[in-house]
């Protein structure tokens, strides 16, 4: 198949489950066509298959914002156009799905029929989507796709619950590569952060409000003064300026540190002990799975789709949003020695269920089924 891939291309869950997505179909032998404003931060090598459009948006002085949602669908209407594109998989409803219906019918006046598929991955519909601004274009962009995807049961949920959507929504999870996600030996890592071989907590995130941040340092705070640990953020955002105040005031200076944007957030997680992800809004909670995938329990707080992932006293534990408490209880619990073995194994077992080998075949199916539908002049799947 020759598909279209519209993302965003930044270190965002949507942008880096898109890539991979992408990356993957182009191993297993599809041509894959990225469209967007620059280089997705995961396309780092070359393939054969992989290949990248750029939406150039025109600045004039007409204009106080450079119009990008008609810059994208003009450019995907050049690449199904020119490069006979098979089916669109647009991730985050806002600009996309409403570009990509915006295309779709241009192309309808050139005698080309292109599927679209719209994958929901969170923001678009929990913040975003519910905004009056954006709404109705919101609703209308899922009604109008030929496919409907959601990354967990929760978000589908939220979708049905908030917005007036006819579409049929599949629910298809993100997925892990464990090629690249495993543990690897840093043993020196890891005697250069816990020289007095201290339990490892870390957190990744982009630190905003809604990630709770405080949380995972007031968690901290608690299980330091139970036993010897050392806790690592990794990440940047609005909110890092006060948690590194927040730190100064509760924790000794040498236990933690921010580390800012990693790429290779796997190096880290290959030394940790223990995950917190204690958001108040997570559709999926793919950094939890990131760990998982690198023998790391994790231990959420149970918002959004995070249960669905994270199974409590198997792979960490769920706790409610704000109980800090509780969630230093459980941390140490997991943080024991005769307990940490068996929730590492936990973890790791758990992350082969979303292996991308697992996932990938799921995807497929469905692409299939979706342009086979629209062949036979249906609008999604029942």
């Amino acid at each position: 198949m020759k598909i279209g891939i519209v993302c965003y291309p930044t270190y965002g869950g949507s942008g880096v489950v898109a890539t991979e997505l992408g990356k993957a179909l182009a191993k297993a032998g599809h041509q894959i066509h990225f469209i967007t404003y620059s280089q997705p931060t995961r396309l780092d090598f070359f393939s054969e298959n992989l290949f990248y459009h750029e939406v150039n948006v025109k600045s004039y002085p007409l204009f106080d914002y450079p119009p990008y949602e008609l810059a994208l669908a003009s450019k995907m209407v050049d690449v199904v156009e020119h490069e006979k594109i098979d089916i669109l998989h647009v991730h985050y409803a806002i600009p996309h799905a409403s570009a990509a219906y915006m295309a779709k019918q241009i192309l309808k006046t050139k005698g080309i029929s292109i599927p679209v598929i719209t994958t929901l991955h969170g923001t678009d519909i929990t913040l975003v989507g519910k905004d009056a601004t954006y709404e109705p274009v919101v609703t209308f962009s899922i009604n109008q796709s030929d496919g409907v995807t959601a990354v967990s049961d929760d978000l589908k949920k939220d979708t049905k619950d908030h917005f007036d959507i006819t579409n049929h929504i599949e629910v298809i999870p993100n997925f892990i590569d464990l090629e690249r996600f495993k543990k690897q030996k840093k043993d020196h890592f890891k005697k250069a952060i816990c020289p007095n071989d201290e339990r490892l907590i870390v957190h990744t995130s982009n630190f905003r409000k809604v990630k709770r941040v405080q949380d995972v340092i007031e968690v901290f705070n608690r299980v330091r003064k139970v036993l010897p640990a050392k806790l690592l953020l990794v990440g940047d955002g609005p909110e890092r300026y006060p948690m590194e105040e927040l730190c100064r005031k509760l924790c000794n200076h040498d236990d933690v540190r921010f580390l800012g944007k990693l790429e290779a957030v796997e190096e880290v997680l290959s030394v940790a002990d223990l995950f917190l992800m204690t958001s108040e809004k997570e559709s999926f909670g793919l950094a939890a799975l990131e760990a998982m995938a690198c023998e790391v329990p994790v231990v959420s707080s149970n918002a959004g789709g995070l249960p669905e992932l994270n199974l409590d006293g198997t792979s960490g534990f769920v706790c409610k949003v704000g109980d800090v408490e509780d969630m230093a209880k459980k941390a140490i619990h997991i943080l024991d020695e005769a307990n940490l073995g068996k929730f590492k194994e936990g973890a790791l077992n758990r992350a082969k269920d979303f292996d991308v080998s697992n996932i990938l075949p799921i995807y497929v199916n469905f692409y299939e089924q979706i342009m086979e539908n629209v062949k036979k002049g249906e609008s999604t799947i029942a």
